[in-house]
């Protein structure tokens, strides 16, 4: 089982890096963007009190204006709000192809003619998969703590690994989710 998790998570690197990185840019444009924000915070607290509250209620800001312009609220609203959405499509892409890609290229029966057992193959690259995600959501971490430090943006390290947590739980949750549903149907 070892060695199916190293070999998957080697195939893995290159998805690793590439949403990893892309992510963590992202995040540092946000927390760019947050500097600019917190600097026009009346104006743009002035421009709002102007809508009507019916409005603000339906996009969820009638009662937590103040909350965009904390550095949590902010990358509650711009970041972490994209983040399942986006890291979803890798979850499901990979959770689905986990076994059923290899079955699809008619390259499984190969791998199963090695001696290895059939639990052992699903449990070294569903782990490897696991662990590309956390790899890949410690990379976006690691990138939001690197932008912070050139901005006047501060979240602790610890607080901010906690919606990461979250994140890093429904992905998995959608990554079984595309493994059992492409076991059930006879195609990715």
């Amino acid at each position: 089982m070892a060695t199916i998790f190293r070999y998957h998570l080697r195939r893995l690197r290159g998805q690793i890096l590439g949403w990893g990185i892309a992510l963590a840019l992202l995040g540092w444009l946000q927390v760019s963007i947050y500097d600019s924000l917190a600097e026009q915070q009346e104006r743009i607290i002035a421009l709002v009190s102007n809508y009507p509250k019916e409005l603000m209620a339906f996009f969820g800001m009638a009662d937590n204006l103040l909350a965009m312009f904390t550095p949590e609220g902010f990358l509650s609203f711009e970041l972490l709000s994209l983040a399942p959405v986006i890291l979803g499509i890798f979850a499901v892409l990979m959770g689905s192809g986990l076994l059923v890609g290899d079955e699809e290229k008619g390259t499984l029966d190969l791998i199963l003619a090695h001696p290895v057992s059939r639990t052992a193959l699903f449990a070294g690259r569903w782990l490897a998969l696991v662990a590309a995600t956390a790899g890949i959501i410690t990379i976006i971490w690691i990138g939001l703590l690197v932008a912070m430090s050139w901005s006047t943006m501060y979240i602790a390290p610890g607080r901010l690994w906690l919606p990461f947590l979250s994140l890093f739980a429904v992905l998995v949750l959608f990554g079984a989710l595309a493994l059992f549903l492409s076991m059930l149907l006879p195609s990715r």
